[in-house]
Formats: structure tokens, sequence, C-alpha cells
């Protein structure tokens, strides 16, 4: 099981370098632009991903920093928001390294933060939760870019299995 996670951070560090590299070709304000998606604009929604990924590593780890709202703007500039994106980034790859198959096998207990109560889960089901909210939310992002006409490269994971080859054997 730690290896199918070991993929997904890999996987979603990938995804990311690739849809940041089409957003800050993006006009600032094109950026910004409200376009109806539940976190607004390309902005809004790159900012929560970072937001939600934030709040389940301080669940996961007990370290960082988590934001107390889910539409919490962490930075306003995109260049400091993709570098602290990277960051994560790393952050969860060496998170998902360092588990051992009993870790991934246990439970984790948080406490919520929309309608706050405590929650107890496998952790193995909370790491694929976390895993498909970034797919999720980055498939927004992408059908955002792609209205503004950029070719924003595929963000399947066959795509980036076959580019890798993990996951392939």
């Amino acid at each position: 099981m730690k290896q199918h996670f070991v993929m997904m951070a890999g996987y979603n560090a990938w995804c990311n370098e690739r849809l940041y590299e089409i957003a800050a070709q993006l006009p600032d304000a094109d950026y910004r632009a409200d376009r109806g998606a539940f976190f607004k604009s390309v902005h809004g929604t790159l900012n929560h991903i970072l937001v939600a990924d934030r709040i389940w590593m301080k669940r996961f780890t007990g370290q960082g920093e988590a934001p107390n709202r889910l539409d919490a703007i962490l930075f306003e500039d995109l260049a400091e928001l993709r570098a602290a994106r990277a960051d994560e980034d790393e952050r969860i790859v060496a998170y998902i390294h360092n588990l051992s198959d009993a870790d991934i096998m246990g439970r984790i207990r948080y406490r919520t933060i929309v309608n706050p109560s405590e929650f107890e889960q496998p952790l193995a089901t909370a790491l694929a939760h976390f895993f498909n909210h970034q797919t999720h939310h980055r498939g927004q992002a992408h059908c955002l870019l792609t209205g503004f006409g950029f070719e924003v490269p595929s963000l399947d994971l066959l795509s980036y299995q076959r580019q890798t080859g993990i996951g392939l054997t």
C-alpha cells in the first residue's frame, strides 16, 4: 500500500509543477478573475489546494500551520504561492516516504474545520481523500486555464506513470 501513496505524492508534485507553469503565463487580471469556480478564480483555487494540504499535513504530522478557513488566501503573489506549493510538495513526498506500512494501516484522530468536531479514521483512507481532493481541485484549475485558451498539459495519472515509469510494473 505504501508504494501507492509514494506514487500519489510524486504525481501530486508533478501535476502541480505543470499546472503552475501554465498559471504563470496568465495576465494577473485573468489569474484573479472570478470564473464561477467553487473558489472563484485560478488564484483562489490554487490557494485552496495549498490550504487543504496544510490542514491535512498538520493533522498527519502535528507540525506546520493549518489555516482555519478553507477559502483562506495564503499568498497574494503567484510566485510566492508557487514557491510555497513546491515546498509543501517536498514536505508531502518526505512524509509519505517516511511512513511504514504499519503507520498507513493505523488510525488518525483530528478536529474538522467545517462544523468542528473530533473525528477518527484509518490513515489509509485519510491519505486517499488527501490525494483525491488535490486531484479534484486541480481539475477545476485545469478547466479554468483551458477556458483562457491555454493548451494545458494532461494531468492524467497514466501520463505521469508513462513519463516516470512509476506504477507500471
